[in-house]
Formats: C-alpha cells, structure tokens, sequence
C-alpha cells in the first residue's frame, strides 16, 4: 500500500529538513549524485509553490508564514547560496525564485521582512555568498537577481560596502562600522571590478547591474562611503572601468560616472573629482575614442568639468592650453546628431565656456 502515498507533498517542516540534508549531501560530494539532484529538484519545487502560489491555487499566507520560518530556522539561505552552482539550471531558477519571495514577505504588523532582520542580525555571511557567486558562471545570474531584490534595503548595500576580511572569517557587524574610516579596499565590495572587467560577458553584465544599484540606490549611504573611500574608489573606478577592453563595460562605466558626478547627493564627491587634472586626462581621451557612443557619454563627463564655475589651477591649466584644438574640436564633434536639442545646447554652452577662459589660470575662490 505504500504507493498510495508516493505522491504525497511533503510537509513544510519535511521539505526544508529535506534540503538541508541534501545540499549538505551535495557540498561533500565530488562527483554528481542524480538521486539527490532530483529530489532537491522536487523539494525545491514544492517551496516555489508554497511561496509564489500558481494559476490553480492560490497562495495559503499560514503556509508561507510557516515555510519561511522553517527555511530561516534551518538556515537554508546560506546553504542555498553557497551551493546554487550546484543544482540543475531549473533549480537555480527555483531557488533564485525561493530567495526572493522570502526577501518580500513581511509578516504581518512587521515593517521589514524577517528574512532580512535574520540577515543583519544573524547571518549576513548571505549577502557576501552571494556575491560570490559571480565567482562562477552557473551562480552568476541567479546570485545577481536576488541581490538586486535584497539591495532594495538600505542595511544589505551597507553591508555589501562596509565588508571587510576578518581572522576568524566572521562577517562585520553593521553596529561596529565607523563611516569616517576607510576601507581596506579588500572586502567584496572591490571584488566587483574585477568580476566586471574579468569575467565572461554575461557575468560581467550582471555584476555590473548589481553594481549599479548599490551605487544608486542608497544615495545618503553611498555619498559618505564615496567621500571617505574617495582615492580607492575613483583609481580602480578610472584604470579599471573606464580604460577597460571591453566596449560594453567602458560605455556602461562611463555613463554610471556621469549618474554619480550628477547626482546631487554626491555633490561634495563631484567637485572633488572634477578637481583633478589628471581626471580631465582621462575624461578627454574618450572625446577622441573611434566609438561614437564612447564619445558621446564621455562628452556628459567632460561637461561636468568645463561648466565647473570654480575650476581648480589644474583643470584651467588643461583646458586653457588646449583651448584652440577644443574650439576647432567641438564644432564638429558628434555632428550627426541633429536632432538632439539638448545636446546640441550643451555643445555650444561649453564652446562658450572654453571661449571665455581667461588667458592664465586664475586660482579659485575657495581652496580646490
């Protein structure tokens, strides 16, 4: 008789104790082991179902409240993240999908979801495996989409930014983070120019969307971390990213530059960039790349630096000396674009602009 009860769905507490010993199976194990990929498959199924619900069944809230509980309880999350390059495509979706849904659910009369108050508090070694898993290309994609979901909270940008090594390999504890110190430049925060500039196209891409967000969409957090890790930041930020082979990453970066620089929560970071002399360098050699699209987010950097009212001696040193090769430059740069009014009055403001500089640096009216 007991096929009868063959097909019977596992109980919440029975799916989760389930997986647990099955990717802890899989984490010891060298060789692939199909058995235990097939009913991790089926288990991570069944969690996808109880937590997204389908067309035919709607979602049971008691279900969801109790399956989440058991999946921070048995500490699944940290298991799923440093074990997902490990599941079957299919299931890497399940469990990028499993991850997710447990980020957004809230319990009732609760502001946060409790999926990330375990996180801060417990087990924030989540958020660092799963940045880890742009290491490798079967992890990439599925780490990548439920960090951009978990970076909608501010504490897990933080955590992703303050991360530092640590002897006993523990993760930092928000609580102890002092904004006003600089970083080591060797939490994993940095580890994602390489993962952008090293990896394999589709990794690189998704590194750099992650990337992204954490850099835009925590503004407070990001203008303090960026004034106080200024020089680390903007050396690997100009050499690797913006001189970087790949075309997609070149364009990507320099177009996030200008998002940064003219953002105005990053105000103080901006006049601190554009300060630099050999900033403008670097910001002016893309003018000239053979890639119009280059040229043109290289030109929404470039704009910053010449509408700048109080140049420092430096730029004005730069500028002024090149002053005759820009004016016969600029008329003519990016000519095709008629029909870019904006653009075409931005170009013909910083003609002025270039016009009117004086003969001789002038310093500025406050220190630069």
């Amino acid at each position: 008789m007991a096929f009868l009860f063959r097909n019977r769905p596992k109980s919440n507490a029975e799916v989760t104790r389930s997986t647990k010993d099955l990717l802890l199976k899989l984490s010891e194990e060298q060789r692939p082991n199909p058995k235990a990929e097939e009913e991790l498959t089926r288990n991570l199924q069944q969690m996808k179902i109880t937590l997204q619900g389908t067309l035919e069944a709607e979602i049971n809230q008691q279900l969801v409240f109790e399956l989440v509980n058991l999946i921070v309880n048995e500490d699944l999350l940290y298991l799923l993240a440093n074990n997902i390059h490990r599941l079957p495509f299919e299931s890497r979706k399940d469990a990028q999908i499993i991850f997710s849904s447990a980020f957004r659910y809230k319990q009732p009369g609760y502001a946060d979801p409790e999926v990330l108050r375990h996180v801060i508090q417990n087990r924030p070694e989540i958020i660092i495996s799963l940045c880890h898993g742009y290491d490798r290309r079967e992890s990439a994609l599925p780490c990548g989409g439920v960090l951009r979901e978990a970076l909608k909270f501010d504490a897990i940008a933080a955590l992703i930014l303050y991360d530092e090594p640590s002897p006993d390999g523990k993760c930092r504890d928000l609580g102890t983070v002092n904004p006003d110190l600089p970083s080591s430049g060797e939490g994993v925060f940095w580890q994602y120019f390489d993962w952008i500039d090293k990896s394999a196209f589709e990794v690189s891409a998704d590194a750099f969307n992650t990337f992204r967000d954490i850099l835009t969409k925590h503004k407070q957090l990001v203008a303090t971390y960026l004034q106080t890790n200024f020089e680390t930041f903007f050396t690997k930020y100009n050499y690797v990213l913006i001189q970087s082979e790949s075309y997609v990453t070149k364009r990507q970066s320099i177009k996030l530059l200008g998002e940064i620089l003219l953002d105005r929560a990053n105000y103080t970071v901006m006049t601190t960039y554009v300060e630099s002399g050999e900033n403008l360098k670097i910001i002016m050699k893309l003018l000239r790349d053979d890639r119009r699209m280059i040229n043109y987010e290289g030109f929404h950097v470039f704009k910053v630096f010449v509408a700048n009212p109080n140049k420092s001696l430096a730029v004005q040193k730069i500028l002024i000396s090149n002053r005759e090769k820009l004016l016969r430059f600029l008329p003519d740069f990016l000519s095709d674009r008629t029909e870019d009014d904006q653009f075409i009055d931005e170009k013909s403001f910083l003609i002025r602009q270039i016009e009117q500089l004086p003969s001789t640096p002038i310093p500025p009216s406050t220190p630069a």
